[in-house]
């Protein structure tokens, strides 16, 4: 799937990631993803669907849904290349998330957040019932 806008492109292949650019930007400049390896980015991207927004060759943005593609997906790692927010590009990024055919008719997407407000214009609400929900942390895990 690949969606264009002005300037800005949406790409689900995979093989078009900027490794370099998303290593860097989770692992130096995303507050939930500081220190996370190479090898686990690598691994992550291979077992998600992935959204990549490029302003011509340069990657700006990026979206990660892990999913059975039936009943589940969670949405993660969605960043914008610092300069380059209020463009527009994280809206685009979420567009073609909910756009996406593989994840038409789940029971439940789910993602965690500081910012709801941005997601709310894409149908996310808060948990119905959040008592309901549990996490087991791994090592290192926190928030």
């Amino acid at each position: 799937m690949e969606l264009t806008k002005p300037s800005i492109r949406i790409t689900t292949d995979a093989a078009e990631i900027d490794l370099d650019w998303l290593h860097a930007a989770l692992s130096e400049r995303a507050y939930w993803a500081i220190g996370r390896s190479r090898e686990i980015v690598e691994r992550s991207i291979a077992h998600s669907l992935c959204f990549s927004a490029f302003d011509g060759p340069q990657q700006v943005g990026f979206a990660r849904v892990v999913t059975d593609e039936a009943t589940f997906a969670w949405v993660c790692d969605v960043f914008v290349e610092d300069g380059r927010r209020g463009e527009g590009i994280g809206r685009r990024l979420m567009e073609a998330v909910v756009g996406d055919p593989r994840l038409a008719g789940l029971k439940r997407t789910v993602l965690a957040t500081g910012s709801p407000g941005f997601y709310a214009p894409f149908g996310f609400v808060a948990l119905e019932k959040p008592e309901r929900w549990m996490m087991r942390p791994g090592p290192g895990a926190t928030g």
